[in-house]
């Protein structure tokens, strides 16, 4: 039963089950369509006129009977005409295990579970989303394919806190954000933990984009790495940070293609064995250079697509270069669209400063004591190994993980639960990492 509250909670963005007032129910099919200035629903050959019963844009239409597939036409204030899928005829697309995994801790591929996929439901194409917010009263998606409108694409909340969508005919290169409305009732854009691709710096908005749009050369190179015993040839390592290495003419950023061939020829004439990247995560701030990660799974655009990347490592690769990343699992920074209070709460990180801040950098520490972080970062170590070929992490500032009184006085740590300076969850952590594949 729809009640008058229930369209006012939808018009705000305020409803915490959207799915339970807007779609097909019964023999009534309800939408929310602020941009239409008329609305019928597109039933095989035939059209039902929707009745506007709120004059903010909350259309109606009676059935005589549910059917299997429908369209919405509208008519926008501007005259023009347009028909697509209902969001909200689509069930859930995420699976019970995979929900099971993930509130477990034990997906070390979530990047294939969370954040925006193209896919297909019901023979229709799409991109699926799916963010991890469990104290959010609502949390929807934003982009450009709805005028950044927080309304209109409010998510249905999963178990384990998980929020899904399926919006249809979106396609690879949608820019979108979370809006995440707290229980407190304070709102924030966030960009996607998940996402793996974004803007160009400043601009902070994720860009869907697939993961199996690549053609890999690098065969002889993958099938001869697991026979390789690095511990017993030479190795010479150059480290790079791709920014500040080369600049094109009137100082302009290189290209991943241009690293392609310029970089790997030079690392090659000069008889390195491998290339250690500082961190080419996504990152607001280049004098960082790149430590402060705010998109884990996006290679930065500031050089080009995340295809553009793994052309560049498979270069590399045909050229018998290795390729190792410098990963930042320790800590992360407090940007507004990042990972920072993600849904209102401490989530990622800690409530109580003494166990999650780093003051000497600004930053905030993992907590490596909850199941769904400690996946989220598994899952992004092996997300570059096997996505984009990576040869190897250097994990940076090990010693702040590993010890709670890190550049701290005393009094502003928290000892163990044996009274020691020790860090277990991040020892832990370390360890899983280390056995996982």
């Amino acid at each position: 039963m729809m009640l008058a509250p229930d369209v006012e909670a939808i018009i705000e963005g305020r409803h915490h089950d959207p799915f339970a007032v807007l779609g097909p129910h019964d023999l009534d099919i309800r939408a929310w369509l602020p941009q239409a200035a008329e609305a019928s629903l597109v039933i095989g050959e035939s059209a039902v006129k929707m009745e506007c019963i709120h004059p903010s844009g909350f259309y109606l239409a009676i059935v005589d009977e549910q059917p299997a597939h429908y369209r919405i036409r509208i008519k926008l204030y501007s005259g023009e005409s347009l028909e697509f899928e209902d969001p909200y005829r689509f069930p859930p697309l995420l699976t019970s295990f995979e929900l099971h995994l993930h509130g477990e801790g034990t997906n070390h591929e979530a990047y294939r579970t969370l954040g925006a996929h193209p896919v297909t439901s019901q023979d229709v194409p799409g991109v699926r989303f799916a963010v991890w917010a469990p104290n959010a009263q609502v949390v929807s998606v934003l982009g450009d394919f709805n005028g950044w409108d927080r309304t209109r694409h409010p998510m249905r909340l999963r178990d384990g806190g998980i929020w899904e969508i399926f919006i249809p005919a979106l396609e690879e290169g949608a820019h979108y954000k979370y809006s995440v409305l707290s229980k407190h009732g304070t709102e924030q854009f966030k960009c996607d933990p998940y996402g793996f691709y974004a803007e160009i710096p400043p601009k902070t908005a994720s860009i869907v984009w697939g993961l199996s749009n690549y053609t890999w050369a690098d065969e002889t190179w993958m099938t001869a790495r697991p026979q390789r015993q690095w511990l017993h040839e030479a190795v010479s390592i150059y480290e790079v940070h791709l920014e500040s290495w080369m600049r094109g003419p009137e100082n302009r950023l290189l290209t991943y293609q241009e690293f392609a061939h310029n970089l790997v020829e030079y690392a090659k004439q000069m008889g390195y064995t491998h290339i250690e990247l500082m961190p080419v995560m996504e990152h607001p701030f280049s004098g960082s250079w790149g430590y402060q990660v705010t998109g884990y799974f996006a290679p930065t655009s500031r050089f080009g697509t995340p295809d553009d990347f793994r052309y560049f490592v498979d270069r590399c690769h045909q050229a018998g270069i290795g390729v190792i990343l410098d990963w930042v699992p320790a800590h992360f920074p407090r940007d507004a669209h990042g990972l920072y209070r993600f849904d209102g709460t401490a989530l990622f990180e800690h409530e109580d400063p003494r166990e999650g801040e780093h003051r000497d950098w600004g930053t905030l520490i993992f907590n490596f004591g909850r199941n769904e972080v400690r996946e989220f970062l598994l899952s992004n170590a092996l997300f570059w190994l096997k996505e984009f070929h990576i040869d190897g992490l250097r994990v940076d500032a090990v010693a702040s993980m590993l010890y709670r009184d890190y550049s701290r006085q005393p009094g502003e740590w928290l000892p163990n639960k044996f009274g020691g300076r020790e860090n277990l969850e991040a020892i832990d952590f370390i360890r899983t990492r280390n056995r996982a594949r």
